[in-house]
């Protein structure tokens, strides 16, 4: 019972805490851009207060929160409309990251997702969902080339 015990104390500690660090607003991974409707290069996107998490464990585990002045019909006329974004969980200690209730704000309208990074790794694109208010979030999603991927197994 004791190792049972152990091992799921363990295992929970792993999905938490082990592989995660912070990410500094300086760093490279905190460097938020936005791909424009017309094409070319992604452009530098106005951040502030930012927060966030990666792991070099997986490309999926980059998450986000930070506050931009852009205005959400802005970024709507100029920038990448993501047309399918799914916000992935968050640790519960990276508290400003609720990806269930990002998902239903984009759901119903009350923010918009765009693309931030097509292909940040192979297969995985980065987005960003904007609210009104200016809160924004930032998360990394398997893209359509990763479902290619993983379809077409031999």
């Amino acid at each position: 019972m004791l190792t049972a015990l152990l091992m799921a104390a363990g295992a929970w500690y792993t999905a938490e805490y082990a592989y995660y660090r912070e990410v500094a607003p300086t760093e490279p991974a905190a460097a938020m851009h936005i791909q424009p409707v017309t094409g070319g290069a992604g452009e530098p996107m106005i951040v502030s207060d930012f927060q966030g998490i990666d792991a070099d464990s997986s490309p999926l585990k980059f998450r986000a929160c930070f506050i931009t002045p852009m205005t959400v019909a802005m970024l709507t006329e100029s920038y990448r409309i993501y047309e399918k974004p799914t916000p992935l969980f968050a640790p519960r200690w990276f508290s400003c990251f609720d990806a269930q209730a990002i998902g239903k704000d984009l759901e119903t309208g009350k923010a918009v997702a765009i693309l931030s990074d097509e292909n940040i790794k192979p297969g995985v694109d980065r987005v960003v969902a904007v609210y009104p208010d200016g809160r924004a979030y930032a998360w990394q999603q398997l893209n359509e080339s990763a479902d290619n991927q993983q379809g077409s197994a031999p």
